[in-house]
């Protein structure tokens, strides 16, 4: 039974992950400050982890939340393109700084293994489709620079001082537990909102533009996987994602489909910060991890219209 660290396991995919992490039978401790995650994820296992509730950005925080620790799993962030352009200092301080604890501690107490969470978004708007790891990043938001700085800083430590992280990028995650209440929520749950709550949909830009949406349970494998991934993993970067594409207006119209309710489109222009197009490369991960897509797009938006609705 291995004993494992979620930075940020209330937040979406975290609470995601230490669900998946109990159901393997592993001891799970959770470290976060409920600024963006909520209790109500871990809820229903609540008396089944270790809760600190605590702050990456406090040194002493992350060393006690590392006692007896074997694996870190690190989801914690500010995780808002528009959010870090509102405030880019407490994003640098959260996402670099933090993660720059976590790393130097986990170092210092013989972590095992260092998975760390980063985005799709260090891509920005290198127009090469699909984005394969090896690309020249361009970051367009503070969100994204903080993130790659992140992945640098994990490989850094892999390199200098031996420590086996492994960094997952993250293309456009959606599923159960991601709130739809923000003002810096995410697309998806918006959708499903303007469904509940017979409402139009905000779209920023005219609705062609593309992503890699990924159902979070394909994330969660993605995790689950690190943990036994072999020496080639270590210090490298992984995309995580289901390697296709749908457009913004095709998404609306899949969900209005499958929801019986017309969803009326309201469009204003892009926001700074926002990519055009996005897809992912995923023949390393399949390659060296053994990584497949376990939920292709539309059966996730089925699934999430369960949860949602």
């Amino acid at each position: 039974m291995a004993k494992i660290l979620v930075t940020g396991g209330a937040g979406f995919i975290g609470s995601n992950l230490v669900k998946a992490l109990l159901e393997d039978n592993n001891e799970v401790r959770v470290l976060d400050n409920f600024s963006t995650g909520k209790r109500e994820n871990i809820l229903p296992f609540l008396n089944r982890i270790e809760l600190v509730e605590g702050d990456i950005r406090s040194y002493h925080t992350v060393m006690l939340s590392l006692k007896d620790i074997d694996y870190v799993f690190h989801q914690a962030a500010l995780p808002s393109v528009p959010r870090s352009i509102n405030d880019p200092i407490t994003t640098n301080d959260v996402n670099i700084v933090g993660t720059l604890n976590l790393l130097q501690c986990s170092k210092d107490m013989n972590i095992k293994r260092f998975i760390f969470a980063s985005s799709s978004s260090i891509y920005g708007d290198n127009p090469i489709i699909p984005k394969v790891e090896t690309l020249e990043p361009k970051p367009k938001s503070p969100y994204a620079l903080t993130k790659l700085t992140g992945e640098y800083y994990s490989s850094i430590f892999y390199k200098i001082y031996g420590l086996k992280t492994i960094s997952l990028r993250y293309f456009n995650v959606f599923g159960e537990n991601q709130d739809p209440m923000s003002q810096y929520s995410a697309f998806i749950p918006k959708v499903f909102s303007s469904v509940k709550n017979k409402n139009f949909i905000t779209i920023f830009g005219d609705g062609n533009q593309t992503r890699d949406f990924t159902y979070v349970s394909n994330v969660v494998h993605a995790n689950i996987l690190s943990l036994k991934a072999s020496e080639e993993a270590f210090g490298e970067v992984f995309n995580v994602a289901c390697g296709e594409r749908i457009s913004v207006n095709e998404l609306v119209e899949y969900v209005s489909t499958i929801t019986g309710y017309k969803i009326e489109k309201k469009y204003l222009p892009p926001r700074a910060g926002d990519v055009r197009d996005s897809m992912a490369d995923i023949e390393k991960i399949k390659r060296i991890m053994k990584y497949d897509v376990l939920v292709r797009v539309k059966e996730g938006l089925k699934k999430s219209m369960e949860f949602y609705l």
